[in-house]
């Protein structure tokens, strides 16, 4: 483990009001953190997060509203943030959306909301946050998919759109080195769908995980945690958090 903290750090973690965003935020301000929490419409649940984060450390988590599919939010969610904290060090991008296409249905409001979400957003808020990472040595950390390696069934446009945040992950290392190290975290079975999936649906993707049982929304913020603090040497990598189940695919 490195000697390094995120001590007064301040990072932005977008659609972090619940779930998986909800635990990333919490486990980097457990170390350290100011923590820069964006939501779209769960604004009960943002502000709740908030209170009980700065119950414990005074002005240490702030809310941030934006719709990320208007891109005139993107230049502003991140000027907020640094108004609010004076600096940005780092970018976790986690919002997403997330249901099946089935080829034959597919409307272009669809594709705007699926590839705005999980491709477009988070290209043009790396780029509007540079500038501020740039001074702090920062980082960048995308929540990609497994299913950005292996397709499932009726979601072509989810998946080809998280295939494209993981060159983006690629790529946004390699342009931006040295100054600011970007990774990314491939989530498997952490969380159902919130619209529900059958007991026999869900026995079968067990049946795919060598480790036999979902995950917990920690272990991603766990490796959040790795990315941003620990791994300092790393850079342009996806860390696949799935119990195994990619390796038998």
């Amino acid at each position: 483990m490195s000697d390094q903290n995120l001590n007064e750090k301040v990072v932005l973690v977008t659609g972090a009001a619940r779930r998986i965003g909800a635990a990333i935020v919490t486990r980097l301000h457990e170390n350290g953190a100011r923590v820069a929490i964006h939501y779209r419409r769960s604004e009960n649940e943002a502000n709740s997060l908030a209170t009980h984060l700065n119950d414990n450390r005074a002005d240490s988590a702030a809310t941030f509203q934006a719709d990320l599919l208007d891109m005139k939010h993107i230049p502003r969610l991140i000027a907020d943030v640094v108004g609010w904290a004076g600096r940005l060090d780092s970018l976790v991008n986690n919002a997403s959306s997330f249901y099946p296409t089935p080829v034959g249905s597919i409307t272009e409001a669809q594709w705007d909301d699926l590839v705005g979400s999980n491709l477009k957003a988070p290209l043009f808020l790396a780029q509007a946050a540079v500038p501020h990472l740039r001074e702090h040595a920062g980082t960048i950390v995308n929540i990609v998919d497994i299913h950005a390696q292996r397709p499932l069934r009726n979601h072509a446009v989810y998946g080809p759109a998280k295939a494209g945040l993981a060159m983006l992950t690629r790529s946004l290392a390699k342009d931006l080195a040295p100054d600011i190290r970007v990774n990314g975290v491939s989530p498997g079975a952490i969380l159902w769908p919130e619209d529900g999936l059958s007991d026999a649906a869900q026995q079968t993707i067990l049946r795919q995980v060598p480790l036999q049982r979902p995950g917990d929304p920690d272990d991603i913020a766990g490796c959040v945690l790795y990315l941003l603090r620990d791994a300092l040497y790393v850079t342009g990598q996806i860390i696949v958090v799935d119990g195994g189940r990619s390796i038998g695919w």
